[in-house]
C-alpha cells in the first residue's frame, strides 16, 4: 500500500515525525496545508472547526455561496454531502430528493445533470435565490488550498470523489470517514497517489461502535482523529474519549443537536447566552475537531480561550 495507508493505520511516529522543540511558527503554502497539519499534530491545542453544510443559515446548504462565507469566517473544514445524478454526475447534495432544498422535485438519481441546473436552490426557510446546484468539481476547486473537505454522506461515490480531487491536485486537502474495519478502508483506498485522511465514526453507545473502536485499539491501530457520536454522557463515553487522547488521535465531537453530543449541542451554547456552558465542557473532555452549525459562535468562543489562533 501506499502513503494513504500509513495515514490510515500508522503508529504516531509514522504520522507525526520525530518530536522536537518547536522554535517559531512554522510557515505553510496555504491555509488548507496549515489546518492539514494541525490535524496531523497531536500536540496542537488549536481546535479545529467544521461547518456542517456550510453556512446554511445564510446562504442555501452545500452551495457556493454557503462555502464562501465560512472561508471568510475562518472555519477550517467544509462538511458537504454528495448524491450522484442520473447521467453520473457528483453534486452537492444531502438529501435523496431535490425537494426540500431546491424549486424542483425528484430524487437525484432520476434526475440528469442539465435537469437540476433548470431548478435554483432554497434557503433553509425555503426562499428560492439565484443559486445553482454545484458539482463535486466546482466545490473542491473552490476549496483548493484554502479550507479542509469533509465528505460526509458519500461513502460509495469515493472512488469517484478521489479521482476527481487527484485531478484537481486536492486529495491531500480531502478528510473522509465511515464505520468500516480498517483492513477494508486500507484495501479500498490504499492505491491512491496522495495522501488523504481518514476518520472512523464510532457510535461509542450502539454495539457496533463499540466493537470497531476495539478492533482499532486492540491492533494498536492510531488514526489521525476518531469522531465518536453518543446520546449520553456515561462511563464507557468517558472511557472511550480518554483512550482516544491518550493513544494520540484527535477527538473529533459533533455539537450540532443533542443526540449527537449528550445535550451539548449548538443550540443550547447560543439560546444560554453562554458558550462556554457547552463549548468548554467539549473542551474539557478533550475534544480538539468540532463540527457545528454555529460557526461563528464557535470560532468566537475559541479565539477567546486561545484554541482558535
Amino acid at each position: 500500500m501506499k502513503r494513504l495507508v500509513s495515514c490510515i493505520l500508522a503508529i504516531p511516529a509514522l504520522l507525526w515525525g520525530c518530536a522536537g522543540p518547536k522554535t517559531a511558527a512554522p510557515e505553510y503554502p496555504t491555509h488548507a496545508a496549515k489546518i492539514v497539519a494541525e490535524i496531523h499534530d497531536p500536540a496542537s491545542e488549536y481546535v479545529v472547526v467544521a461547518s456542517h453544510r456550510g453556512d446554511w443559515r445564510n446562504y442555501p446548504e452545500n452551495s457556493i455561496p454557503a462555502i464562501e462565507s465560512v472561508i471568510r469566517m475562518g472555519v477550517d473544514i467544509m462538511e458537504l454531502d454528495l448524491k450522484l445524478t442520473k447521467d453520473s454526475v457528483l453534486v452537492l447534495c444531502h438529501d435523496h430528493t431535490i425537494d426540500r432544498t431546491t424549486t424542483g422535485r425528484g430524487r437525484v438519481c432520476d434526475i440528469t445533470y442539465d435537469s437540476i441546473q433548470r431548478c435554483f436552490l432554497r434557503t433553509a426557510h425555503g426562499v428560492r435565490t439565484p443559486q445553482k446546484m454545484p458539482t463535486l468539481r466546482e466545490a473542491l476547486e473552490v476549496c483548493k488550498d484554502r479550507i479542509v473537505v469533509n465528505i460526509d454522506q458519500g461513502y460509495e461515490f469515493y472512488d469517484m470523489a478521489l479521482k476527481i480531487s487527484e485531478e484537481l491536485g486536492v486529495t491531500e486537502q480531502m478528510l473522509i470517514k465511515g464505520k468500516r474495519p480498517a483492513e477494508a478502508v486500507a484495501a479500498k483506498f490504499g492505491e491512491y497517489e496522495h495522501n488523504m485522511m481518514y476518520m472512523p465514526i464510532i457510535d461509542i453507545l450502539k454495539p457496533q461502535g463499540q466493537e470497531l473502536f476495539g478492533e482499532y485499539m486492540s491492533k494498536g491501530i492510531v488514526p489521525l482523529a476518531y469522531e465518536v457520536c453518543w446520546n449520553e454522557y456515561t462511563p464507557e463515553v468517558k472511557d472511550c474519549m480518554e483512550k482516544v487522547v491518550e493513544s494520540g488521535s484527535k477527538l473529533w465531537v459533533n455539537s450540532l443537536w443533542e443526540s449527537l453530543c449528550g445535550g451539548l449541542c449548538d443550540d443550547v451554547a447560543w439560546e444560554s447566552g453562554d458558550p462556554g456552558s457547552v463549548y468548554g465542557k467539549l473542551l474539557d473532555m478533550g475534544a480538539t475537531m468540532i463540527q457545528t452549525d454555529r460557526p461563528e459562535l464557535l470560532i468566537s468562543y475559541l479565539r477567546s480561550q486561545g484554541r482558535h489562533d
